[in-house]
């Protein structure tokens, strides 16, 4: 696996603590970053100061803001660590190079690229597509975990409710006999 060497040979290793962040909106960032161990969040904060929660990445995720490395060069959101986390952050000029010139690791990039805007789409299908409940649900199925290692808070806003909101489809499932 190419992209293995890549990391391997050019990453850099981090420790971070929880509440560090590895960027933030509007900041330059330009590496991607592989999460070794820990809970981080990217989030976006709007204009009135409210938070959207983009995702929540674990143990063998992979992120970094394209807009940075590759667009204008400031970060559309932030990336802070929840837990301690240890991560291994690459260079994306270093990968972006290297794959020009090696096939394999070129079609490592692109089946990333290609997981990555598959993710983007199923959260943009879910957002605008159903309620949040079934989002709930979906988040419980598929991450049953995070809701040990997040706050309620965190949880509706990624699901994008208010806390109270939250509280009545817990309870409203839990009736059901579901978690």
């Amino acid at each position: 696996m190419k992209f293995q060497e890549i990391v391997e040979k050019h990453g850099r290793h981090l420790v971070k603590d929880a509440g560090q962040y590895l960027f933030q909106q509007g900041e330059k960032s330009d590496a991607f970053y592989v999460v070794k161990k820990g809970l981080m969040k990217a989030y976006y904060v709007d204009n009135d100061g409210r938070e959207s929660i983009k995702s929540f990445l674990m143990e063998g995720d992979i992120i970094g803001s394209l807009k940075s490395v590759f667009g204008d060069g400031e970060s559309s959101f932030n990336l802070v660590c929840l837990e301690a986390s240890e991560l291994v952050a690459v260079d994306f000029y270093v990968l972006y190079d290297a794959s020009r010139n090696d096939v394999e690791l070129a079609s490592e990039f692109v089946d990333f690229l290609l997981s990555y805007g598959m993710k983007k789409e199923t959260r943009e299908f879910e957002l605008l597509c159903l309620t949040a409940e079934d989002r709930y649900r979906r988040l419980v199925s598929s991450h049953p975990t995070l809701f040990a290692r997040v706050t309620q808070n965190d949880v509706a806003r990624y699901l994008g409710i208010t806390p109270v909101g939250l509280s009545r489809i817990k309870r409203r499932v839990s009736k059901q006999g579901e978690r």
